[in-house]
């Protein structure tokens, strides 16, 4: 039996290039966001999420649905996937990382070898949109 980790993810482009992150002690990068705490929306998790991640706020009336995205779960076993539902959305603040986020960089199609899967397949959807190079 597989198994879904379900994660809340912001997409957020600028130049052509979409914003992501990288954990301490990890290679990959990936859409920032994370998991739901129980009672929360979607729009409530993301917004704790990108906060904490990456000391910016989201405007809650500027999130809007982009695209839901399921890909291997990295560094998990091969029965393990991850579920990306993505939202754009505009901020408020300067963009640094915070929490367990050591890097955050804005990539193109160009970089696929350090994206994460997951983030990856979205990557390419937002290619195919002509929303990034």
């Amino acid at each position: 039996m597989s198994k879904l980790i379900d994660k809340l993810a912001w997409i957020i482009i600028q130049d052509g290039k979409l914003l992501t992150v990288r954990s301490k002690g990890k290679t990959l990068f990936y859409l920032p966001g994370g998991k739901r705490e129980p009672g929360e929306s979607d729009e409530q998790a993301l917004i704790r999420e990108i906060r904490e991640e990456l000391s910016v706020e989201l405007l809650p009336d500027s999130i809007r649905y982009a695209d839901t995205f399921v890909g291997p779960a990295d560094g998990k076993a091969d029965d393990v996937s991850v579920q990306l539902t993505c939202y754009f959305a505009n901020f408020s603040g300067e963009l640094k990382p915070d929490a367990e986020i050591e890097e955050l960089r804005y990539l193109s199609s160009a970089d696929e070898a350090v994206f994460s899967k997951a983030a990856w397949i979205a990557a390419e959807w937002l290619k195919e949109k002509s929303l990034i190079h």
